[in-house]
């Protein structure tokens, strides 16, 4: 359930491992699912709730699900879009295995790490005499897609982290590295050689700064945690 471009309740079915599960997960067929959305409807009280479907008795079977009033008003893709729109969109989703969720990428960051995620960015006009704005949504590449899954190996994590360390000050040498992961991101244990003469908090704040972001960046992946560990002092002669 989205609201204002926030994630307010429930979680994209695009997560499911299968394409059977995720047709069960987005018609709210189970208790759970379908309680926690009941629930934020109730909170939010929204005059109107738009739903997403791929057909007619798909849209109807989620109302039934969550107990909402019989649907006023059904919008089919080719009255707001074109057919080479449409053309595109499939050929995309065939092809590169890609879909669309209508919230910004940062939103949805956390509950897809390890998926290859890319924000879009929308120029909408408010009308005639009125300033645009930008609409964020988010492109992702699910793992039902039949281009398969992807996997990062813990070496690459270590390539990453040796790099920063190699351009961070301060630091001579790694030693013990340990990467956990879990399904919201990788937990890395790190353990360290400072220079002797460098200020040991400062050196260690930038250099976990550095790794955080460098590995965000370059996996797409959320990094849960980082722990960093002075483990000894090397002087330089």
């Amino acid at each position: 359930m989205i609201k204002d471009h926030k994630v307010v309740a429930g979680s994209s079915a695009k997560k499911a491992p299968t394409k059977i599960e995720t047709v069960k997960h987005a018609l709210f067929q189970t208790e759970e699912e379908k309680k926690e959305i009941v629930s934020a409807i109730k909170k939010y009280k929204p005059e109107s709730i738009m739903i997403l479907g791929t057909s007619d008795s798909m849209v109807h079977k989620i109302a039934e699900n969550l107990g909402l009033p019989e649907i006023s008003k059904i919008i089919y893709i080719n009255e707001i879009a074109t057919e080479e729109e449409m053309q595109t969109a499939r050929r995309i989703r065939v092809t590169e295995g890609k879909h669309v969720i209508p919230v910004p990428t940062f939103e949805i960051k956390k509950d897809f790490s390890g998926y290859i995620l890319d924000p879009l960015q929308i120029f909408k006009s408010k009308g005639l005499g009125k300033d645009p704005y930008v609409s964020e949504k988010s492109i992702i590449r699910p793992t039902f897609s039949y281009l398969g899954n992807f996997t990062i190996s813990d070496s690459v994590f270590r390539q990453i982290i040796e790099y920063m360390a190699y351009k961070t000050p301060g630091i001579s040498k790694l030693g013990k590295m340990r990467i956990t992961k879990y399904e919201e991101g990788p937990s890395i244990y790190i353990e360290v050689i400072v220079i002797y003469g460098s200020n040991i908090r400062n050196v260690l704040n930038e250099f976990k700064d550095k790794c955080k972001k460098e590995i965000e960046q370059l996996t797409a992946m959320n990094v849960r945690d980082i722990e960093i560990v002075a483990k000894g002092i090397e002087v330089e002669r």
